[in-house]
């Protein structure tokens, strides 16, 4: 039996190295380069999405305000990508992978901008009341494909439990046990009671924690950063060259790591910034759809911001502070390169990076639970609904004391594969997102209100 669940793992690996391989990439990052001018380049409006994220919309239907459409969002989306992840860029591709995946999250403004916009477009409100909305909305309403649709919702269900439940869960009990000698027992026994207690009360529930949880971790976690920049500030500006120039030249690592060159600086930032910000994967429109907003147009623009935390903020950096380290040439990869690089500033590094996995790898489970949750309830009704949080609730625990090589790498095919779908809608329909920007943005009528009410639709047919 071992010997089969090792053959199983290398062959998931494999097609997991096949699915994030050059075919996706190439059409996420097309995709973000396309929408970019298609929208004549939504990044401009940057600012304005970031003063709407802050103010209330009293307007328009929607279960939660566009700031907790944000945090809940981001609490999905920063997560150990941003810490971890930025370290495996780094440790494969050398320090130019910083700059490609800084580039990645700039551009994917544009694709985040218009899945949200057409989630909050083709969104419809369930029997019960509650927004429903994401990708497999704009598959069936828009394009009228709901087939793809349904393969859309499957994806999601399926990587919700690995990425965004299970393998969280397991870091989190980990890094406790290891930092302070806690049993992975104990550790899942909490964090299921806290799961429990936030996502048992819905969407609104997550809303109100993420909304206070999600600017807490971040500005913790930059400010430990930026301390720790600060105390090497004179490393920082060839720190900064050096990322500049091994983008376009490479930089080889030293100490068994052998010839990182720009092909490689290359694909590893690219990917590790798609995976970071999900960006095109089609996870957070889903949330997007439940906003409170006057018009989709606003709700987009708010959404669009996340990526720019996420990557440009965040990733970038975590990505600096791993390259003034100077770690990053010893060969150490991963979790453990990101531990070496914090550890040199005693208290302020170990405290800011403990911090900010805890509060980042629990956040991502109370967002993945809602995208799971909608995709659950797209495919077998409402009645699912409940049923699915006591699962996910269960399933923390797993996580949290299971060895779960397998279920990442499970999750991360169906992560992966769920952008297709998304992508094609994106393409499709781009025409329909210039068309509203041009309405509501372009031309100055940001402030007006959609004309179109949300239609009742029933949520209780089973595929």
């Amino acid at each position: 039996m071992p010997t089969f669940l090792t053959h199983l793992e290398a062959w998931l690996s494999k097609i997991s190295d096949w699915v994030w391989g050059p075919p996706l990439l190439i059409l996420l990052v097309g995709t973000h380069l396309f929408l970019t001018f298609r929208l004549k380049i939504i990044q401009r409006y940057l600012w304005q999405g970031i003063k709407i994220s802050f103010s209330r919309d009293k307007e328009g239907e929607g279960d939660v305000s566009q700031f907790g459409a944000l945090a809940t969002a981001m609490a999905a989306t920063i997560g150990t990508g941003n810490i971890v992840g930025v370290a495996t860029a780094v440790g494969a591709g050398g320090p130019g992978a910083v700059l490609w995946m800084w580039l990645t999250g700039v551009f994917g403004i544009a694709t985040k901008y218009a899945e949200a916009l057409l989630s909050v477009e083709y969104r419809v409100k369930t029997a019960q009341g509650t927004m429903a909305g994401g990708p497999m909305y704009v598959l069936e309403r828009g394009m009228g494909l709901k087939w793809l649709g349904v393969v859309f919702a499957g994806l999601t269900a399926v990587a919700a439990f690995g990425i965004g439940n299970m393998v969280q869960a397991n870091s989190v009990a980990h890094l406790v046990q290891e930092t302070f000698a806690v049993s992975p027992w104990v550790t899942g026994f909490v964090m299921t009671g806290l799961t429990a207690v936030v996502i048992l009360g819905g969407i609104q529930s997550i809303a109100r924690v993420c909304e206070r949880l999600v600017p807490f971790m971040a500005i913790f976690y930059v400010l430990g950063c930026l301390i720790i920049l600060a105390i090497h500030w004179q490393a920082v500006p060839s720190a900064i060259l050096l990322i500049c120039k091994s983008a376009f030249t490479g930089q080889a690592a030293l100490g068994g790591f052998l010839g990182a060159g720009m092909k490689e600086a290359i694909r590893f930032g690219v990917a590790r910034g798609l995976f970071s910000n999900e960006s095109g994967l089609g996870s957070a429109p889903i949330v997007a759809a439940a906003a409170r907003t006057k018009n989709p147009v606003r709700q987009a623009l708010v959404s669009s911001t996340g990526t720019f935390w996420d990557t440009v903020v965040v990733c970038a950096l975590t990505g600096v502070v791993i390259v003034v380290s100077g770690d990053w040439v010893s060969g150490v990869k991963g979790a453990a390169l990101t531990k070496q690089a914090f550890s040199h500033i005693p208290y302020v590094g170990p405290v800011a990076l403990t911090v900010g996995l805890l509060t980042f790898v629990f956040s991502t489970i109370l967002g993945w639970s809602y995208y799971g949750e909608k995709a659950a309830e797209y495919l077998f009704g409402s009645k699912v609904v409940f049923p699915y949080r006591l699962l996910w609730v269960a399933a923390v625990m797993v996580g949290s004391v299971a060895t779960l090589p397998m279920v990442w790498s499970f999750a991360d095919i169906a992560n992966g594969l769920m952008a297709v779908p998304n992508l094609i809608s994106l393409l499709a329909l781009s025409g329909v997102s210039a068309g509203l920007t041009r309405k509501y943005l372009w031309s100055d009528q940001l402030e007006k209100p959609s004309e179109e009410k949300t239609p009742h639709v029933l949520l209780e047919n089973s595929y």
